[in-house]
C-alpha cells in the first residue's frame, strides 16, 4: 500500500483554489452531492460567493440560511459536485433523480475534485486526476481497506486510560470493561492488534462485543505485567512485527505518532496516525546532510542494526503468539 493516494483536508482545499478556473463561468449555487461532496461544495461556494445547498435542498426548493455576508442570489447557472468519483455511480444517480424536478429554466453542470479515468466521462469538470488506491482523510475510518487493516484498540477504537486507571490492576480492569467508545468502523477488522497484556484478554472481548467491533484475529502481548512490557519497549515493537508477519494486511490505524512512525519504519508498510490524520507510509530517515563521514556511517549501522536485532529478538514470541491466536 505503498502506492496509496491520501488526501487530507488541506490538500483538497489547495486542489480546489489551483483549479477553480476550470468551473464554468457564472455559476450563482453550488449543489453538494451527500455526504463527502458537501465538503468541497462550501469550499467552492466560499471562493465563489455562493450559496450552498445539499441535493436534496435542490430537490425540495429548500430555501437555504446563511451569514449576514451578501451573497448571489441563486440563479439560473448550478454546479452539482462530488468530492471524487471513481465509478461514476453517484453521479449516475443524481442524474437520475434530476428529471423529477422542472430543471428546464436552469443550465446545470457537474464537477467532481478528483476522478479515475472511466469517472471523467460522467462530468463536465473534474480538478485532479486520481487513481486507486485512494483514501481520504474525511473518509479512512469508514473505508473497505479497513477488511485488510491492523487496528490498535486504545485511543484508536476507545479512548486512552488515564493516568490512574493504567495501574494494571482492578483500575485497568474497570477502564478496559467501561472505556469510552471513540471510532467504531462498519466493515469487519482484520486484525486487532495491542499491546495490552494477554491476561487482561476476557474483559477485552467482552468490551469488543458489547461495541459491536466486528473482527477476525485479536493480537495482545503475552507479558507477564506493565513494568516488563516498559522494560522491554514492546508497544510499537510487538505491533510492527505482528504487522509484518500478516501478509494480508496493508495497513496499520495507530494513535501514537512515534509509535506509528516506528511500526512503519520497522515493517516498511503503511500506517494512519489517528492522532494527527497523518499516512505514513516511508518513514525511515537515512539522510546524513550535514554529517561527517563517520557520523554518516554511524547513523545508517545504527539504524540498520536495530531493525535486524528487534526481528531476532521478537521473531520466535511473535510466532508463537501468532499461532495461540490463529
Amino acid at each position: 500500500m505503498l502506492g496509496l493516494h491520501y488526501k487530507t483536508y488541506s490538500d483538497l482545499l489547495i486542489d480546489i483554489k489551483k483549479n477553480i478556473n476550470k468551473l464554468p463561468s457564472g455559476i450563482d449555487l453550488v449543489v453538494g452531492v451527500p455526504r463527502s461532496g458537501m465538503i468541497p461544495a462550501y469550499m467552492i461556494g466560499f471562493a465563489l460567493n455562493t450559496k450552498v445547498c445539499s441535493f436534496d435542498e435542490f430537490m425540495y426548493d429548500i430555501d437555504v440560511t446563511h451569514g449576514q455576508r451578501p451573497l448571489k442570489e441563486p440563479g439560473n447557472t448550478v454546479l452539482i459536485v462530488d468530492d471524487s468519483s471513481c465509478g461514476g455511480n453517484s453521479m449516475k444517480r443524481v442524474k437520475q433523480a434530476l428529471p423529477a424536478k422542472d430543471t428546464s429554466n436552469k443550465r446545470i453542470y457537474f464537477a467532481a475534485v478528483y476522478v479515475t479515468e472511466e469517472a471523467k466521462q460522467y462530468v463536465d469538470s473534474w480538478f485532479v486526476f486520481l487513481p486507486p488506491p485512494r483514501m481520504f482523510q474525511w473518509n479512512y475510518m469508514n473505508h473497505g481497506y479497513i477488511e485488510r487493516s491492523c487496528f490498535d484498540i486504545d485511543g484508536v477504537l476507545c479512548v486512552d486510560p488515564a493516568e490512574e486507571e493504567n495501574d494494571d490492576g482492578d483500575n485497568y480492569r474497570h477502564f478496559i470493561r467501561t472505556a469510552k467508545p471513540l471510532y467504531i468502523p462498519r466493515y469487519k477488522i482484520y486484525a486487532l492488534v495491542t499491546s495490552r497484556l494477554e491476561k487482561y484478554r476476557k474483559e477485552t472481548e467482552q468490551w469488543l462485543e458489547q461495541n459491536n467491533v466486528q473482527y477476525e484475529h485479536l493480537y495482545m502481548l503475552d507479558l507477564p505485567g506493565k513494568e516488563e512490557r516498559i522494560r522491554l519497549n514492546a508497544h510499537a515493537k510487538f505491533k510492527a512485527e505482528i504487522y509484518r508477519r500478516l501478509g494480508d494486511a496493508v495497513l496499520f490505524y495507530e494513535s501514537s505518532v512515534s509509535q506509528a512512525h516506528e511500526i512503519a519504519t520497522i515493517t516498511q508498510k503503511a500506517v494512519f496516525c489517528v492522532e494527527t490524520d497523518e499516512l505514513v507510509k516511508n518513514p525511515v530517515n537515512f539522510s546524513t546532510q550535514g554529517m561527517s563521514k563517520k557520523q554518516k556511517i554511524k547513523k545508517i549501522v545504527k539504524k540498520v542494526l536495530k531493525i535486524i536485532l528487534f526481528k531476532k529478538s521478537w521473531r520466535k514470541r511473535i510466532r508463537e503468539i501468532i499461532k495461540r491466536t490463529n
